[in-house]
């Protein structure tokens, strides 16, 4: 079977499935299993696969129509203009979570200090690490699996972060510039909503607000009362519906600033700064 046919059977199959974006999901599975660029498909579509390459394409078809995300296949996805390697044990980066990033960036520090709360597969925390010349940056998550990733993820892109294994602010001390977060959100009565790909598949701890809906962010305002030095922001991203119920939080001795929206005009992100002292 040549290139060109293998892309045509895996687009028909995908697609018989009911796989969003067929086409693109096959040539992004054959382009793994060849371990070459999307481009080279089409370069070279007449060249015939070997009994081990179409072995792998096969394998990666039965796990894409069996609900298995795309990213998880492969073993990575871009985040910020980078590739960040993920699996099963943290959650998949989302281009709303780079909202973050731009947060941070729009107020332009120079050598601050940043702590990464529930850093995943350590997208924020890497990124803002790269972003930032002289940062210092570190990063914790409840899952230690993550945090191995997470580290993996540093050594591969070059960054320097620290990482340890926390629960919310718990394994960490000190004051800083910034602290940022992604949370688990979701309330767990709305698994039912949740794409097939996402409830069978990222992980729970990363989805599911362990407590109340707000239980996890009175946490980190709480931490962050304590650890941002005055002046200091707390950036975290939110779900649907959650803006002013988070935002209601800041109460005394917080500033809180716009709500970054995402281009559907959903509030995606929140930010408050602690106030100056005196």
């Amino acid at each position: 079977m040549t290139i060109r046919e293998a892309l045509r059977n895996a687009a028909e199959r995908l697609e018989l499935h009911r796989i969003s974006n067929a086409r693109l999901t096959a040539e992004v599975l054959l382009a793994h299993c060849l371990s070459v660029e999307r481009e080279y498909l089409y370069s070279h579509d007449d060249r015939v696969l070997r009994e081990e390459e179409s072995q792998c394409l096969e394998n990666a078809i039965y796990e894409r129509m069996s609900g298995v995300p795309l990213q998880y296949i492969v073993g990575r996805q871009e985040f910020y203009g980078r590739y960040f390697r993920v699996g099963p044990a943290v959650l998949i980066p989302r281009p709303e979570t780079e909202y973050i990033i731009d947060s941070v960036l729009e107020i332009r520090p120079s050598r601050c200090r940043i702590l990464d709360v529930g850093t995943g597969s350590g997208c924020i925390a890497v990124t803002l690490g790269l972003e930032i010349a002289g940062s210092e940056v570190f990063a914790g998550d409840v899952s230690e699996q993550a945090v191995r990733m997470a580290q993996e993820n540093a050594l591969a892109l070059g960054a320097n972060v620290g990482f340890v294994c926390m629960d919310v602010m718990d394994g960490v001390s000190g004051r800083f510039d910034f602290i940022v977060s992604n949370p688990p959100y979701v309330r767990p009565g709305d698994i039912s909503r949740l794409q097939r790909e996402v409830r069978e598949h990222e992980p729970p701890v990363a989805l599911f607000s362990p407590e109340d809906e707000l239980g996890i962010y009175r946490r980190l305002v709480e931490g962050a009362e304590e650890m941002l030095l005055p002046g200091g922001y707390l950036i975290m991203e939110i779900g649907f519906g959650m803006e002013e119920k988070v935002l209601s939080l800041f109460e005394t001795g917080w500033q809180k600033l716009p709500t970054k929206t995402d281009l559907q005009g959903i509030p995606r992100t929140v930010i408050g700064r602690k106030a100056n002292a005196g």
